[in-house]
C-alpha cells in the first residue's frame, strides 16, 4: 500500500502514512501484526500529532451502533461512529450526549482518547467521567474490557491517553435526558476580562456557559467578551411551531471552504476588523432567545473545510488550563498575545469544575482556546507562553498540541510517570505510538 500525505485539522505536521482500515475485528488484527509502530486515527479532527504516524490505522469504516436503550439512556456503539450519526439516533427518541466538543464530526474513539470538554464542564465533568465501559484492542492482539471499577488503570490511561495503550474498539456510555432539541440561549456583553470573569461566577449555575473574547483590545475593553450562556430548552419555552416537533433534527445546511487562503490574509488588521464586527454584532448588552442544538454547540461546523481559511501552512490551537487562583495567568497571557499583535479570530473562554484523573486535560479553572496561523516566529512565542502557564500551575491540551516541548508535558502533567508505566505495562514494545509520543518522551 502506498503511503500518503495525511494532517490532522490545523493542517499541521503533514506526514506521510500508510492507512489501513477496518470494518471487521479480523482485518483490525491481521492490520497490527503486520511490522512496525500505529496509531488509531479518527476523523482526523484532533488538532495536533496525537493520531499521525508512519502507520496508521483509520477506525471510521467500524461504526456500528451496538445497542440503544432508550428508556434509560444507555448507548453502546464501535468507536469509529461520528457523535453526528449517534445524534441523529438518540435525539428524536428524547436524549443528547453527556459532553461534546465543539464540533460533532469526532469518532467516539476519539471522544474517549482526548477525554473530550464541553461547554458544562463545571457541571457534567469530561466525557469519561460518563463511559460506563469499553473495549481496548491492546499491542500483543488481545482485548481487555475496562471501565472505572475493572481494569482501571488501563482504563483511566486511555481517558486522555491519545490512544497509546491501545486501540478502542467498544464503547458504552450514558446520555442526557432531553425534553425537546432547543436551546434556551442567553448572551451577555462584558467591557473587558475582569467584568466577563465575574459573569462566569454569576452564572455559574447554568449548565453550558462559553464566552469569546477579543484578544487584540487595550485599556478599558481589554478581554472585552461576549459570555453564552444555555440550557436545554422545555417543551414550554417553544413557540408554537417549534412545539409541533420539539425533537426535530436540525436541517442539514452546510456551506464549504472551497480553498486555503493566502497567509497575508490573515493579519492583525483582519483579526482586528473580524472581533469589532463580531463584539458590534449584539446590539443590546443582553439577548435571550431559544435555538437549535447545532448553532449553540457546533457553530463552525456549518463550514465545512474552515480550516483552510488559515492557508496551507495551517494553524496551531493553543488550549491551556489555569486554576481558578491564578487569573492573573490569563491577564498576562492575554497581555502577551496584544503586545505581539498576534490575535486569534477563535479566542474561547471556558470554566472547568474538578477533575483530577490520570492523564486528563481538565482541572478546575479557566480554560482558554486560540487559533494561530503558522508563520515565523510562531513557536518561539508560543514557547514564551508555555513559560507563563507553568508558572501559575497549568497545562496544554495534548489533543491540540503540536509543538510543546517534552520538558513542558513532564511539568505541567503531574502523574506523567504514573501514565507512561501505564502504558508500558499494556503496551511493553510500543507497538502502539505516535510522533506526539516520541516527541514528549512518553514512549523512548
Amino acid at each position: 500500500m502506498m503511503k500518503k500525505k495525511i494532517a490532522n485539522w490545523g493542517n499541521y505536521p503533514v506526514v506521510e502514512s500508510e492507512e489501513k482500515s477496518f470494518s471487521l475485528t479480523e482485518q483490525l488484527g491481521h492490520a497490527m501484526a503486520e511490522p512496525g509502530a500505529v496509531i488509531a486515527r479518527g476523523n482526523g479532527r484532533c488538532y495536533g500529532d496525537a493520531s499521525l504516524e508512519e502507520n496508521t490505522i483509520s477506525t471510521l469504516k467500524y461504526d456500528k451502533i451496538l445497542s440503544f436503550d432508550s428508556d434509560n439512556g444507555i448507548f453502546e456503539c464501535q468507536s469509529g461512529i461520528t457523535l453526528d450519526k449517534v445524534l441523529e439516533v438518540i435525539v428524536p427518541k428524547g436524549w443528547f450526549l453527556p459532553v461534546t466538543p465543539g464540533t460533532k464530526f469526532i469518532t467516539v474513539g476519539g471522544a474517549v482518547a482526548s477525554d473530550v470538554h464541553g461547554k458544562n464542564h463545571h457541571v457534567d465533568g469530561a466525557f469519561s467521567a460518563h463511559v460506563i465501559e469499553m473495549d481496548v484492542l491492546l499491542g500483543n492482539g488481545n482485548t481487555m474490557t475496562c471501565s472505572s471499577n475493572e481494569n482501571s488503570d488501563l482504563f483511566w490511561a486511555t481517558c486522555g491517553g491519545m490512544g497509546l495503550t491501545g486501540i478502542i474498539t467498544r464503547v458504552k456510555f450514558n446520555l442526557k435526558k432531553i425534553e425537546t432539541s432547543f436551546i434556551k440561549q442567553k448572551q451577555i456583553k462584558a467591557k473587558n476580562l475582569e467584568e466577563v470573569i465575574r459573569l462566569f461566577e454569576e452564572y455559574q449555575h447554568y449548565t453550558y456557559s462559553v464566552a469569546w473574547i477579543d484578544c487584540l483590545q487595550k485599556g478599558d475593553s481589554f478581554g472585552r467578551s461576549i459570555l453564552i450562556l444555555g440550557e436545554h430548552a422545555k417543551r414550554e419555552d417553544l413557540d408554537e411551531k417549534k412545539q409541533q416537533k420539539p425533537l426535530a433534527l436540525p436541517s442539514n445546511k452546510q456551506i464549504t471552504f472551497p480553498i486555503n487562503l493566502p497567509s497575508f490574509v490573515l493579519n492583525q488588521f483582519t483579526v482586528k476588523a473580524f472581533n469589532f464586527l463580531y463584539y458590534g454584532k449584539n446590539f443590546k448588552t443582553e439577548i435571550n432567545n431559544v435555538v437549535g442544538y447545532e448553532p449553540f454547540f457546533y457553530p463552525l461546523d456549518a463550514i465545512l473545510h474552515w480550516n483552510r481559511g488559515y492557508g496551507k501552512k495551517g494553524f496551531i490551537q493553543y488550549q491551556f488550563v489555569l486554576p481558578l487562583d491564578s487569573k492573573q495567568g490569563l491577564v498576562e497571557i492575554l497581555h502577551r498575545i496584544s503586545d505581539e499583535g498576534l490575535g486569534s479570530f477563535l479566542a474561547v473562554l471556558k470554566v472547568f469544575g474538578k477533575q483530577d484523573d490520570l492523564i486528563s486535560f481538565p482541572k478546575e479553572g479557566y480554560t482558554l482556546a486560540l487559533d494561530f496561523p503558522v508563520r515565523k516566529g510562531l513557536f518561539e512565542f508560543l514557547d514564551e507562553l508555555d513559560e507563563i502557564v507553568l508558572k501559575y500551575n497549568g497545562r496544554i491540551y495534548l489533543s491540540k498540541d503540536a509543538r510543546m516541548q517534552p520538558e513542558i508535558f513532564w511539568r505541567s502533567y503531574e502523574r506523567a510517570e504514573e501514565f507512561k508505566q501505564i502504558v508500558k505495562k499494556y503496551n511493553p514494545d510500543f507497538k502502539i505510538n505516535s510522533i506526539q509520543a516520541r516527541r514528549l518522551n512518553i514512549t523512548k
